[in-house]
């Protein structure tokens, strides 16, 4: 994940003054906006471990190695987004900064690679967590793609319900799970001999001599376990004062605890020489060897189950927000930024939670498959948040080792992600590298669409003053009854000029209803034209557009209103079916008329 948007605050009451909001301290900072960061562990270290198996025990020798360059570059990402966090005490995040330094288009793609992660960060981390629960009960590996699902799904209808979270209550499971992490380095790095030998079928790679171009795979594949350290610079404005300070030093805190947990895991892995096995996670092989499979492994096991559930859940408060903000910004269709009585951008909401199920589906739920796709789009996030602090401070004309490390940092993660493409490119990358073009045209064609209708709309200058036009009242109607009654004296009340519509289905009579309207003598003129198939909209559109040239047009629909519940399902819906075909028509009217019944 590699952004957490600040929540707008709602309004204050009007007959009383606010209470003032509790900020996030560093412990609460670090529970609340690091659990991307956190859940990485997971996964990271196995993304090394499954390249580096292709090249035997002497690949996987060159784990450690491959982990501490990645903690080198954490070490410049978390120096560089103290800079940040500096220069940004609003919050903000890539797409922020290359708006207001970059440029429009470069936001675009800092919010199309945001979009992207945010919906790989769910898929990534179900399945990882998923890998968790089977790990350690493994009778349940068939059903990997279901349980995903059910918890996918549980996930997005609390998040529609408008259930927050809060930042209080995550620090249980996450404190947990850093424990229980350190435990199990610490227990490992004591014991002489693994305390089990996990048994299983390892996975079958092609054997391989340790060159360059593994390294650099297993390095780019590792960069998985970077997803996230951004996430508290861009929710400065939710910390306690001095927020500056506070925010820095979870940032610091952050990176230690990660860095720590890598190395030391990494460390573990060459001791006790893990190597991939099939339904079986490096982190339950690393668990068991440490501290054997009582009690304490479990308790690993079901922390990590559920802080991978709840970094899931944290793309459902970060990605509506960004949706809203696009939308706001007209790159989105406005319906993303209208939001439930509860406050929930459901639109937003649905959207990540149907790619999220995709994804999984595409994948078979396994987390090896779409955690080469993560790194793509942090590092291009990464990449034009430093960018656009190199901008930022030498607008402000601020140089030394401020603008070197924003700028050393800038290239670091520019090259990262060049490696990550090439590496990655035929195991899936080359679905970011093409999705992340497709979103910014689509946002910049989205934009382009809505400048147009403001044009039209003339919004910004003074219009003339409305005339009367001509105005005709056309009324379908497809029997003499009583509706048909209701729906010409409304007609008839809107204006004068009215004309009723009978379209002539096939196999149908119409000398009898034309007897029949004649009996009943409305005194409003009839038309009848042919259907020529069994739909009613095309025709009467057709009958609309070539009548009544330079007339402004009110079709009136008359329907009856059925009670509640599953009586809804039972009309027929003619009043859709004429509804979508005449909304396209220009200078026309739809109204329509229910009836309620008894």
């Amino acid at each position: 994940m590699t952004e957490v948007l600040p929540k707008p605050e709602p309004a204050p009451a009007a007959t009383r003054p606010a209470a003032p909001r509790r900020g996030l301290t560093v412990s609460t900072g670090l529970a609340g906006l690091s659990l991307d960061a956190m859940a990485s562990v997971s996964y990271g270290p196995e993304a090394i471990v499954l390249v580096l198996a292709a090249a035997g025990s002497a690949g996987l020798g060159m784990t450690l190695p491959v982990t501490l360059a990645i903690v080198v570059l954490l070490a410049v990402l978390i120096a560089s987004y103290r800079q940040v966090i500096a220069a940004f005490p609003d919050g903000g995040g890539a797409y922020a900064v290359a708006k207001k330094h970059l440029g429009h288009r470069t936001s675009l793609v800092a919010a199309a690679s945001l979009i992207v992660d945010y919906v790989l960060n769910v898929a990534v981390s179900l399945a990882a967590g998923t890998a968790a629960l089977t790990s350690a009960f493994p009778q349940l590996l068939p059903y990997t793609v279901w349980i995903c699902l059910a918890v996918l799904a549980g996930v997005t209808a609390l998040n529609l319900a408008g259930i927050r979270e809060s930042a209080r209550a995550f620090m249980a499971p996450t404190m947990l799970f850093v424990v229980g992490i350190l435990v199990v380095i610490v227990a490992g790095l004591l014991r002489s001999e693994p305390a089990l030998t996990e048994t299983g079928a390892a996975v079958a790679t092609d054997s391989r001599t340790i060159g360059i171009l593994l390294l650099l795979k297993a390095f780019s594949s590792g960069c998985a376990a970077l997803t996230g350290v951004e996430a508290i610079a861009n929710a400065v404005p939710s910390f306690e004062q001095p927020r500056v300070r506070r925010a820095q030093r979870a940032e610091v805190a952050l990176g230690a605890l990660l860095g720590v947990m890598l190395i030391g895991l990494a460390t573990l892995i060459g001791k006790f020489s893990v190597h991939p096995i099939e339904g079986t996670t490096v982190l339950s092989q690393l668990t068991e060897a440490a501290l054997g499979h009582g009690i304490g492994y479990y308790v690993v096991q079901f922390a990590t189950v559920a802080l991978l559930a709840l970094a899931a859940n944290t793309s459902y408060g970060g990605l509506p927000t960004l949706t809203k903000i696009l939308a706001d910004d007209n790159c989105l269709p406005h319906r993303f930024a209208v939001a439930t009585p509860r406050q929930v951008y459901r639109y937003g909401v649905l959207t990540l939670g149907i790619s999220a199920a995709v994804l999984l589906i595409a994948s078979g739920g396994n987390m090896n498959a779409l955690v080469p796709l993560f790194a793509i789009g942090v590092f291009v996030g990464f990449t034009i948040a430093q960018v656009g602090m190199v901008v930022h401070w030498r607008r402000n004309g601020v140089g030394g080792w401020r603008l070197a490390l924003n700028g050393f940092g800038a290239l670091l993660t520019f090259v990262a992600a060049i490696v990550t493409t090439a590496m990655k490119f035929t195991e899936g990358a080359w679905l970011i590298v093409l999705v992340l073009p497709l979103l910014v045209l689509g946002m910049e064609r989205i934009r382009r669409t809505y400048r147009k209708i403001d044009n039209r709309r003339g919004t910004g200058c003074v219009p003339a003053r409305p005339q009367p036009t001509g105005t005709v009242i056309v009324v379908p109607v497809s029997e003499v009854s009583e509706l048909s009654r209701e729906a010409l004296s409304a007609a008839l009340s809107l204006g004068h000029d009215v004309v009723a519509v009978h379209v002539c289905l096939p196999e149908e009579n119409t000398t009898v209803f034309t007897k029949a309207w004649e009996a009943w003598h409305p005194e409003v003129p009839l038309e009848i034209i042919d259907a020529g198939d069994c739909e009613v909209g095309g025709p009467v559109a057709r009958y609309v557009r070539d009548n009544f040239d330079g007339r402004r047009k009110v079709v009136l629909i008359a329907e009856v209103d059925p009670p509640t519940g599953w009586d809804r399902l039972l009309p027929s819906h003619r009043s859709d079916e004429l509804e979508r075909q005449l909304r396209r028509l220009p200078d026309t009217v739809v109204c329509h008329l229910r009836v309620q019944t008894a």
